[in-house]
């Protein structure tokens, strides 16, 4: 079995749905608190150096939504500073599996590394919030329930 560190929002449904559909593909998933890990900035930057910057950012954090931080008119340092300073606007989930490190929800890549894939087609609201855009009041409020 592979295992697997999965950086979430404690109490996200989206990623708690993400969790579920690795643990059946096979893989072990270790949970951990995105927004309580203690992040050193190279160690951030190792989920984040193959995407561009505005895609190191949580569409569905309120600062992004209301255009208070605006992805696309940063640099990756300033990128950096910010997700470093206000966890809540890093995109999740951030996975690490032996040396690989994935912001977001990467099916292809997750697949890769097992024996026989088994994640197939999952709908495209796995990589983001699923009830931003119901309106949902705890995702206007920054929260998750």
């Amino acid at each position: 079995m592979t295992s697997l560190v999965f950086y979430e929002k404690p109490g996200c449904a989206t990623n708690r749905r993400q969790k579920q559909l690795l643990q059946e593909a096979g893989f072990q998933v270790q949970a951990r608190d995105l927004l309580a890990e203690p992040w050193r900035r190279e160690q951030l930057y190792a989920f984040l150096a193959a995407l561009p910057v505005a895609e190191w950012f949580n569409r569905a954090a309120p600062a992004v939504k209301d255009g208070t931080v605006d992805p696309h008119g940063l640099d990756a340092e300033q990128a950096l500073d910010l997700l470093l300073a206000q966890p809540l606007l890093i995109r999740r989930p951030l996975i690490s599996v032996g040396s690989l490190r994935l912001a977001g929800f990467d099916l292809a890549a997750l697949d890769a590394l097992l024996p026989t894939p088994r994640l197939g087609a999952v709908p495209a609201e796995l990589d983001g919030c699923a009830r931003q855009a119901h309106g949902h009041a705890a995702c206007r409020a920054g929260e998750e329930a």
